[in-house]
């Protein structure tokens, strides 16, 4: 089998459309719609659902996907490691992350760049609950994550110690204030992030257990809708501390010590057990280790 009506397949599947998949493959439509039907005469099954009315795969053809998938992976694998053959500081580096993690990262891509300016780096905006998936599958190399994944197939390592913080606007009440009782918050517009994550699950069963209300009135898609939120004097929240160390060191937002709720927001670096890692990959793992030691010595 070739793998050229693989990508093909997967390209429509991608796009839900063989249009748009002709379009993003410079070829015309006729000519991907030939290569999907070779590609199911060859494997005698049905992939795609061509009497609904949106590009629905069959049983058969979602089988395929993931097996085109882990082929790409592969063929992506192999270019990696020729490059690597031919230049040691050459290849691709491919993260995933989510919003807040990010942020994290910035000072150790730009360390790595410095040292392997050749290396592609691509950090993928996912959700923290996919991560662990899409590495055991091989679509990253490297995943960020701020809960212990509990997969024997993954390896999963400390690599900072970050807080929720409890952060208002200087206009508000609580600002001159070096720390306040959760009792008092039970009259708060907290502004909430709707993503799923285990610290938000924290953070409600904690008002639960105190039988404080919590007034999460208005609930906002990103880390930076909700902080603007806050500086607008809208209502208050918790955040990852790393995500408003800037905006409380300019005096933008103020941080508020709640003594009932300090929560630690371990980041844990993540990669997979049972698969060699690329080059490129190691050396970003061994700088950010080395960073994390010279800054445990020099606390």
């Amino acid at each position: 089998m070739e793998f050229h009506p693989l990508k093909v397949f997967l390209t429509v599947a991608a796009e839900k459309s063989f249009s748009r998949a002709a379009e993003k493959l410079s070829r015309t439509q006729p000519a991907v719609s030939l290569a999907v039907q070779r590609l199911e005469n060859e494997l005698g099954e049905k992939l795609i659902d061509r009497s609904a009315k949106e590009l629905l795969l069959t049983d058969a053809g979602r089988i395929v996907l993931d097996f085109a998938r882990r082929f790409e992976n592969l063929e992506r694998e192999m270019e990696t490691a020729l490059a690597e053959l031919r230049d040691n500081s050459a290849g691709r580096l491919t993260i995933g992350a989510n919003e807040s993690t990010s942020l994290y990262l910035l000072r150790h891509i730009q360390a790595y760049r410095h040292q392997f300016p050749r290396v592609r780096v691509q950090v993928r905006r996912s959700l923290s609950s996919r991560i662990p998936a899409e590495l055991v599958d091989g679509d990253l190399e490297l995943g960020m994550l701020t809960f212990d994944p509990s997969d024997d197939r993954l390896v999963s390592s400390v690599i900072y110690t970050d807080h929720l913080a409890f952060v208002v606007s200087p206009q508000h009440r609580f600002a001159g204030q070096n720390q306040v009782s959760m009792t008092e918050l039970g009259m708060e517009t907290f502004i909430a992030h709707n993503v799923v994550s285990p610290y938000r699950d924290i953070v409600i069963r904690e008002f639960q257990r105190h039988k404080i209300p919590l007034n999460m009135d208005v609930e906002m898609p990103t880390i930076e809708t909700i902080r603007r939120m806050v500086q607008r004097n809208e209502g208050v929240a918790f955040l990852p501390r790393m995500c408003v160390e800037q905006e409380i060191e300019q005096a933008i937002l103020c941080e508020v010590r709640v003594p009932e709720l300090q929560v630690d927001r371990k980041i844990r670096l993540v990669y997979p057990a049972r698969r060699a890692l690329s080059h490129a990959a190691r050396a970003f793992l061994d700088l950010v280790k080395k960073s994390g030691e010279a800054e445990a010595a020099s606390a």
